[in-house]
């Protein structure tokens, strides 16, 4: 079990866990699981950590067919600026390893935005904290959970 998995479980919430054989040759997370899972790759989504100016760290949840647009994120979060995090602030913060960030279960809560496109389905797609293991949950969960909230923050490619 992982800390994501661990967290739906105390709270009742319904979900799936699917796994599947992770290639560490793989660059893409989230394209691995769409194609190994047979997933619409929409209502997949990574987990991204950025920096926040003045200071902070945040989390950015969106599909893995797009991109996260930063000032639109800087905007959802009401701050000046925001960058992509460092691996070593991403991994010290979450206590995950990068390909396995979950938004669920991270060792200190960051605010969280969760891109508008997944209301578009029942339920989504996100790391259940490593490589190789998704979680499948309703969005409303996943707000609650993370105390988050959904803003237009991807560009899809």
């Amino acid at each position: 079990m992982t800390p994501a998995i661990n967290l739906v479980k105390k709270h009742k919430i319904v979900h799936t866990v699917h796994d599947y054989s992770h290639d560490p040759a793989s660059h893409s997370y989230g394209l691995e699981a769409v194609e190994k899972l047979g997933l619409n790759a929409a209502q997949v989504f990574k987990t991204l950590v950025v920096a926040q100016e003045p200071k902070g760290l945040a989390v950015a949840v969106v599909p893995v067919a797009g991109q996260l647009n930063l000032k639109a994120m800087a905007k959802a979060l009401k701050v000046k600026k925001a960058a992509m995090a460092a691996a070593a602030d991403v991994e010290r913060s979450s206590g995950y390893v990068l390909g396995g960030v979950s938004p669920l279960g991270q060792k200190r809560r960051l605010p969280t935005v969760v891109d508008e496109s997944a209301a578009n389905f029942s339920t989504i797609y996100v790391s259940a904290g490593r490589r190789g293991l998704e979680i499948e949950l309703a969005v409303q969960d996943l707000l609650i959970l993370t105390e988050g909230q959904l803003a237009l923050i991807a560009q899809l490619d």
